[in-house]
């Protein structure tokens, strides 16, 4: 290079974290053989629909057109997978008045991961993950990792099927894939005609940060788990969970757009932001069905006193939205949230862990809520979390000791009951371990009664309350407490574990059909869970579907080849009930070996 030529300028790059959509044109070669003008008009029309409209509006970027495909990439993966959506939508459009064999179909991979990124590209194994994962989809499909999945609410963000593990080229370990499409009507209620759908129901939105501050971004999930737990003491509320709610975090929601998948009529949400040691807070109660504010108020305290409890603010909040509400004044009920934002940020994440289907993210949910119980003993949320830790171990079968884990999990929902009697959850999780672990169903009733008595909208306790009536042979009674749990809860990450009980809880009552909907409903979600299986056979069978059933016990003994007819009777917890024979029965029809 001499001294009068210019230094070459290349691209700055840096890593982020980027969700990259690939989009692949189905027998393209076919295609341009069989009409090129035609096939390249088609493909650069929706090529500038994209880059013109679907990617404005979803926030993403285009960063290279292969000619018979396109590499997208996104910040936030509901965008991305939104813009996927719509991609396929737009082709099925223009398909409309086309042959079959002229149509253009699409098959679409999508990935997050940290990758390297410039102005003219995107780098990394990521990149290529992601175009790999577009060879596992079908015409007009979308398949995603599940990094991604994890990062969308099934039937909000998407309808969401698991694939399973499946193997890649020149990738060495099975990848987990899903199957995603377009979210359809998310209703949650059930018949007009329960008289629990009376009660008014309310949703508290995460409130959201005027600035973007990642140290403090946890407070709005803190302020808003402090007013549900208070609004939760009203017996005459149906108070959705934290867990479901946490879904519309961040999002540019209407209220219809809330209201709808959570089944509510009043939605609570606001901003906050931090000025030195203080806490401001904006929030307002609307009516989903006008549209309209109900209440409003601005509120300021000390971070601090907030976080310990000492403060009236969030008590105000409790009482002013319970009158706008039900017009008298809500029972107040103080909370004993962790102390600090570093242990509340801890225990948010350790919840979202031990509800994945990895065993390794399963774990590591354990070692933070170790670590986060031995640092605030006389807390009971970590305690109680411990507690269905151990219980979903011996669910999940990644235990060979359930004696030990029963010890294990009864020990931590004491420690939980020694800090805090009332604790609601605490309670709920003993019940499950009289009924599941030890089979008593008895003690299991006195503790989902006293959970029930602490928090009338504690939605674990009223799902295990479902089963214990379904075990006892009480049909009406399982599915009226199912569906009173899937109302307070609609939007659980642990959503297929609430459908597989619920379905447990519907086939007690002789709904045949519903229990079917509802486990096939949960294994969509996740095909791995075994007692969902064992549900829809007996449903089968019993509703008339034996063929059918005999595939569902197929299904069942590959994942697991030891079960017999007399190991299903020896873990059932209704053993004494009359219909577990009638049940062992239907599984024998269908295959399931003596």
């Amino acid at each position: 290079m001499t001294a009068t030529q210019p230094e070459a300028q290349w691209p700055v790059y840096r890593r982020a974290a980027r969700t990259v959509v690939v989009v692949d044109v189905v027998e393209s070669v076919r295609l341009i053989e069989q009409n090129e003008e035609d096939t390249v008009r088609r493909w650069q029309a929706f090529v500038g629909e994209v880059v013109t409209q679907l990617l404005p509006q979803h926030g993403g970027r285009l960063v290279k057109s292969l000619g018979d495909g396109l590499m997208v990439e996104f910040a936030a993966v509901p965008s991305a997978i939104q813009c996927a959506i719509a991609m396929q939508s737009t082709i099925a459009k223009a398909n409309q008045s086309r042959r079959r064999d002229e149509c253009l179909y699409l098959r679409i991979g999508a990935h997050v991961a940290d990758v390297i990124v410039d102005e003219l590209d995107i780098y990394g194994s990521g990149v290529n993950l992601a175009a790999r994962l577009t060879t596992l989809a079908g015409p007009g499909e979308i398949v995603v990792s599940a990094e991604v999945r994890d990062a969308l609410t099934d039937g909000l963000d998407a309808e969401i099927e698991d694939l399973g593990d499946c193997y890649l080229k020149h990738v060495q370990q099975p990848v987990r894939v899903y199957r995603v499409g377009e979210p359809g009507d998310a209703s949650v209620l059930g018949s007009a005609a329960d008289p629990e759908a009376l009660l008014p129901t309310v949703a508290v939105i995460p409130f959201r940060a005027r600035v973007d501050d990642a140290e403090h971004a946890v407070l709005g999930d803190v302020l808003a788990d402090e007013v549900i737990g208070g609004l939760s003491q009203s017996p005459h509320l149906h108070v959705i969970s934290r867990l479901s709610t946490s879904a519309f975090r961040d999002r540019a929601a209407s209220l219809p757009d809330i209201s709808r998948p959570l089944g509510v009529r009043y939605v609570l949400s606001g901003s906050y932001h931090l000025v030195g040691a203080k806490v401001r807070l904006s929030i307002e109660l609307a009516d989903a069905n006008t549209q309209r504010t109900l209440w409003a108020a601005t509120l300021g305290a000390l971070t601090n006193d907030v976080l310990a409890g000492d403060d009236p603010m969030v008590p105000q909040i409790v009482a002013e939205v319970g009158s706008a509400i039900v017009a008298r004044e809500l029972h107040r009920g103080a909370t004993s949230p962790l102390p600090t934002l570093e242990s509340c940020t801890l225990l948010m994440g350790a919840t979202a862990l031990m509800h994945r289907a990895s065993f390794r993210e399963f774990d590591r949910a354990r070692q933070m809520l170790e670590h986060l119980a031995d640092r605030h003993r006389r807390q009971p949320q970590a305690h109680a979390w411990l507690g269905k830790w151990h219980v979903l171990r011996v669910v999940q079968g990644w235990t060979l000791d359930k004696t030990r884990e029963t010890q294990l999990a009864q020990a931590s929902v004491q420690r939980a009951l020694d800090a805090d009697a009332s604790c609601g959850l605490a309670l709920a999780i003993g019940g499950l371990i009289q009924a599941y672990l030890k089979k008593d169903l008895a003690e299991a009733r006195r503790h989902y009664e006293a959970a029930l008595a602490c928090n009338p909208n504690e939605s674990l306790a009223w799902l295990f309350t479902s089963t214990l009536h379904s075990y006892q042979g009480e049909g009406a009674l399982a599915g009226a407490a199912a569906q009173r749990a899937l109302r307070l809860s609609p939007l659980d990450p642990l959503k297929y574990f609430f459908d597989s009980l619920a379905a447990t809880a519907v086939l007690s009552s002789g709904d045949y059909e519903h229990a079917i909907e509802l486990a096939q409903r949960s294994l969509k979600a996740n095909r791995t869970h075994t007692s969902t299986y064992r549900s829809l056979a007996i449903a089968q069978v019993l509703g008339g579907h034996v063929d059918e059933a005999r595939e569902t016990v197929n299904a069942l003994v590959k994942l697991e080849p030891e079960l017999t007819v007399q190991g299903f009777i020896d873990r059932y917890p209704g053993q004494v009930s009359t219909q577990v024979q009638a049940y062992a029965q239907a599984l024998r029809m269908a295959g399931l070996p003596a």
